[in-house]
């Protein structure tokens, strides 16, 4: 693996307004939609990502309800942009058939479908359906450290006959080193004939930007990230950093450094619950190779159990539980507290 980013400057996606929702705890204005798309718009992102955290109808007592209607999001941010496109997450079994229409309709150009790494087969209608919609397509396969490159190869290529126009390798545990992304990056590179191989990062492990690049290196066509890294676990990529990184390796697709740096400081650093970084319940996450959306859950039932929630998190990572098994946090909470010295038999 070479250490010299080469190859064509990427298309950069900003996920704030729906990655950084989990660190939002999904409470964002249309307001907010309005300033943060139209900042992004302004800095030149190509894409930006608006949903609930979860994707299309993630709004709920699971996953944690919005404050606004996304469909409200989505046409506040659509309005807000003169050369960005709009794009949301859709989970297959979270969102569905009719969400993606009524998200076309609020004016999504693009969805991003997001499947478990070893579970592309389940995307195929919602391809076809955003195909006849028009819409621009991306597939996501999660959680993509479960799986080797040759496996990740497999099931990007059934969503490339799907339709999918680009295939990420997502790094949603922020598990990776910069070899693990280069690697399963280089496989989707080699394998796919028709669609671009993308990555999404996150930085459980502080190591968000080196494995970006390291997608670059290996043939990535797109890539995300948000402001501030203002996402799920420690965060995602910094957008502003990521942006700086490109134009100091000669490889600035169009970004204003200065205006997305603006961007982070003054249109979203004011309305920020906190600053998401590695630290320790973050890197517990990336260590143990959990899903980064679970750790403002375990927080939260490990402070009403009274149990430490790198002790939840790190028992999660050894059952390898995935989206959708959120459930089991309170599960296995309830399991350490029994097992706790003096606990009621």
């Amino acid at each position: 693996m070479s250490w010299q980013v080469g190859g064509q400057a990427p298309l950069i996606a900003d996920s704030t307004l729906r990655d950084g929702s989990h660190a939002h705890r999904h409470q964002y204005t249309a307001d907010d939609a309005r300033k943060i798309a139209g900042a992004l718009d302004r800095g030149g992102v190509h894409y930006i990502e608006v949903s609930h955290g979860d994707g299309l109808a993630g709004s709920s007592i699971q996953y944690g309800f919005s404050k606004h209607s996304e469909l409200e999001l989505i046409s506040a941010a659509r309005e807000s942009v003169s050369r960005a496109k709009i794009a949301a997450l859709l989970i297959p079994g979270i969102g569905t058939r009719r969400d993606l229409r009524a998200a076309t309709q609020a004016g999504i150009q693009m969805v991003r479908i997001a499947t478990l790494c070893t579970e592309a087969d389940v995307s195929e209608e919602h391809f076809g359906l955003a195909r006849e919609l028009g819409l621009e397509t991306a597939g996501f396969l999660m959680m993509s450290h479960l799986r080797p490159p040759e496996l990740l190869a497999e099931q990007a290529l059934l969503m490339e006959s799907y339709g999918a126009e680009y295939v990420y390798v997502v790094d949603s545990a922020g598990a990776m080193l910069p070899h693990d992304a280069y690697a399963r990056v280089q496989a989707l590179s080699e394998s796919l004939s028709t669609a671009q191989p993308g990555f999404h990062a996150h930085n459980n492990l502080g190591v968000a930007i080196g494995n970006t690049l390291a997608a670059l290196d290996a043939g990535a066509k797109i890539v995300d990230g948000t402001l501030r890294g203002y996402g799920a676990g420690a965060g995602n990529t910094a957008t502003e950093v990521l942006a700086a990184v490109l134009d100091r390796a000669g490889l600035n697709p169009g970004l204003d450094v200065f205006r997305l740096m603006d961007a982070a400081e003054f249109v979203l650093g004011p309305i920020q619950s906190f600053q998401p970084y590695p630290d320790r319940d973050s890197v517990a996450i990336g260590y143990a190779g959990v899903y980064s959306t679970f750790l403002l859950h375990a927080k939260r039932i490990g402070a009403e159990l009274g149990v430490d929630p790198r002790d939840i998190l790190m028992e999660l990572g050894r059952r390898q539980t995935v989206a959708g098994q959120e459930d089991w946090i309170m599960r296995v909470a309830l399991e350490l507290k029994a097992a706790q010295p003096g606990a009621a038999v």
